[in-house]
């Protein structure tokens, strides 16, 4: 069954516009999700906001935001008032610029979500603005409310799509400087690089998504199936096996990795 449809507005760039519609490139729908329930009754557990002070539960319409000024003294933003301050791009990605493809570091990536044409008298519209990025090598760059608050976006050419990415704000990132101009200078000795690079190539495979499948997903998949079944009496668990110590002699310790490498394969 096709995902049912997250986003639906506009596509634009100066007067050419198109329909699209967006959906997010992860998700999170395969996860298993635990109830929380109560132990003694079996029944599921509601949480809800209550009143710090008194412990009284807090209705919907009792509820509003406020910031912080002080302890115990905030200042009350009503819903509407925060509606007036938000931005129009609700239902539009209006495309403000383009900066070179390679010019945003990966780290203020955030979130990727699949743009595409919503119908086929949009699909010229949105191939030609795909396109021209792809043949300039630019992407694209707007702001669009998402999640419920306005974000930055890149959009980036793919293949017969677009990639979507929200973009973290520059005072969501921390300077590198400040972790990686102190550790890491000391160059390392010719001999031990030879050793690990080595080592790198012999682990060396070709990409694939089974590579990073969650394996506490599976044992979690086989905890449930083994509690579907009778119960057996339990084996008396054995004894971990120790840790190793700490490695004093970093050659010592790669020689051991790249024989031990060698003999398993």
């Amino acid at each position: 069954m096709a995902p049912r449809v997250f986003w639906k507005g506009y596509l634009k760039l100066s007067l050419v516009t198109c329909p699209v519609t967006m959906m997010p490139a992860t998700t999170e729908g395969e996860k298993l999700r635990f109830h929380t329930l109560n132990a003694k009754t079996g029944h599921r557990v509601e949480s809800q906001f209550v009143d710090e002070v008194s412990g009284k539960p807090v209705s919907d319409e009792d509820q509003t935001k406020g910031y912080p000024r002080a302890e115990n003294d905030h200042i009350l933003i009503e819903d509407d008032e925060l509606d007036a301050v938000a931005l129009e791009s609700t239902r539009s990605i209006d495309i403000e610029m383009f900066v070179p493809s390679q010019s945003i570091a990966w780290i203020y990536y955030d979130k990727p979500h699949y743009l595409a044409p919503s119908d086929a008298i949009g699909e010229e519209a949105f191939s030609v603005i795909r396109d021209a990025m792809a043949a300039t090598r630019m992407v694209g760059i707007a702001r669009l409310v998402l999640y419920r608050r306005e974000r930055a976006v890149m959009l980036e050419p793919k293949d017969n799509g677009i990639v979507l990415w929200t973009l973290r704000y520059g005072d969501e990132v921390r300077d590198e400087g400040d972790y990686f101009d102190k550790p890491g200078k000391t160059k390392p000795d010719p001999a031990l690089m030879k050793l690990v690079t080595g080592l790198i190539g012999q682990r060396m495979v070709e990409w694939n998504p089974v590579l990073v499948q969650d394996p506490v997903q599976e044992n979690l998949l086989e905890l449930i199936a083994s509690k579907k079944k009778p119960r057996r009496k339990a084996k008396p668990a054995s004894a971990p096996p120790e840790k190793p110590g700490n490695v004093i002699n970093i050659m010592d310790a790669l020689k051991k990795s790249i024989a031990a490498e060698r003999k398993g394969k």
